[in-house]
């Protein structure tokens, strides 16, 4: 079939022609940032979940109904090895500024620019990361204390002023919080709790791997009273057949029921599989509608993409003890959670020499600790993967 016209779009991030299963979150982000906009209170939200699953993607999709209502959204991606402050800084001057435009809030956008040339001109040696240019002039004494809790709280305070002037709330929205370390955590944590005390109307909107709740939870032992943090799973059988049926119903294609069916065997109804699946099953079949056949023939270049993309680029980044320990992992079989002396006993080793490899693995993002002693992949059928990559019985010697 006509390669253009085909409808699936797997990628970091990219929109899916039907965003399946995700309605009942829309709405609950929804209404709580309408709350905050009237002065009501209102949980942040912090979404978490495995690589896969469409936390990005679905994280997008609620900043676009934000702004569609007029309110200020901060779109930030955590990456690695990159400060709290340096990502949020140029975002919430830009907000500042789309502000400062409102009639009724033009003073206090500006007070509030004034507290965030402050924050950053003190934090500016302590996180070398931060670079950002303003057109005022710091305030002494507003935001400039040089210490992140205290700061970050009277910055958030200022900008939720300037909201509240304006009839309008600011939301940020965090992607990959994992990667925040636990004091700049922390320190968010603790402005959020000033601001919801205020009543002001400022709110995080934040997506991370499943560690994201008990990263919170050490960095402040409130964190649960003031974040909801909904698990982003895969669909079930019937939101995955409407991921995949309605954009090719819309392009006058459709599968046969066996065909839905294998696929979703196939990727266990993750969203980014279903789209990988969807794309080479159209490619692969001449006419409608899309056959058993042509899925089985799909399945085969489906996992080849993923091995040299989805899979590779994190397999890529691990040291050869690493990739032994997720390796063992795979050999222990599909069950979502391994002990951690089960999966020494695998490797020859003690458990307390694997400690510290474990944590980097964590780190890392790969895997996760869903309870005291168990290990879980943080990336669906990764285990499979690594018995495609590291087959046989070599990956034992060292």
């Amino acid at each position: 079939m006509d390669a253009i016209r085909n409808p699936y779009s797997p990628g970091a991030g990219s929109p899916p022609p039907a965003l399946a299963g995700r309605d009942a979150l829309r709405e609950q982000v929804r209404v709580a940032v309408e709350r905050l906009r009237i002065g009501r209170a209102a949980k942040s939200v912090l979404m978490v979940g495995l690589r896969g699953v469409g936390k990005t993607v679905l994280l997008e999709q609620m900043r676009a109904d934000a702004a569609a209502t007029n309110i200020c959204t901060l779109r930030v991606e955590a990456p690695e090895n990159r400060s709290l402050p340096a990502m949020i800084a140029p975002q919430l001057r830009l907000a500042l500024l789309q502000l400062s435009l409102i009639g009724s809030a033009k003073d206090k956008a500006k007070r509030a620019l004034r507290a965030l040339a402050g924050f950053a001109k003190s934090l500016k040696l302590k996180y070398n990361d931060i670079e950002v240019g303003f057109d005022v002039d710091p305030e002494p004494g507003l935001a400039d204390n040089g210490d992140l809790e205290g700061d970050l709280t009277a910055l958030l305070e200022e900008v939720g002023r300037a909201a509240q002037s304006g009839g309008t709330a600011v939301v940020l929205f965090l992607d990959e919080l994992q990667y925040v370390e636990r004091n700049q955590l922390a320190a968010l944590i603790s402005a959020l709790h000033r601001t919801s005390q205020a009543s002001l109307p400022v709110t995080v909107v934040g997506a991370g791997l499943p560690q994201l709740r008990g990263l919170s939870g050490e960095a402040k032992s409130y964190a649960e009273r003031l974040f909801d943090f909904p698990m982003i799973g895969p669909l079930n059988d019937s939101e995955a057949k409407l991921a995949l049926q309605k954009p090719a119903h819309d392009e006058g294609v459709e599968f046969t029921p066996e065909a839905l069916a294998e696929i979703i065997e196939q990727t266990k109804g993750y969203p980014y599989f279903l789209q990988e699946w969807g794309k080479h099953s159209w490619e692969v079949a001449s006419e409608s509608p899309i056959t058993l056949e042509n899925v089985k023939t799909a399945s085969a270049q489906a996992i080849a993409a993923l091995d040299e993309s989805f899979f590779r680029v994190r397999f890529d980044r691990l040291t050869p003890t690493e990739k032994r320990y997720l390796r063992a992992m795979a050999e222990l079989g599909p069950e979502p959670l391994h002990r951690s002396g089960d999966i020494a006993a695998c490797i020859g080793k003690a458990v307390s020499t694997l400690a510290p490899l474990r944590q980097n693995l964590i780190l890392k993002g790969m895997i996760w600790s869903p309870s005291h002693g168990d290990t879980a992949f943080t990336v669906p059928l990764f285990d499979d993967f690594m018995k495609r990559i590291m087959p046989g019985k070599d990956w034992k010697s060292e």
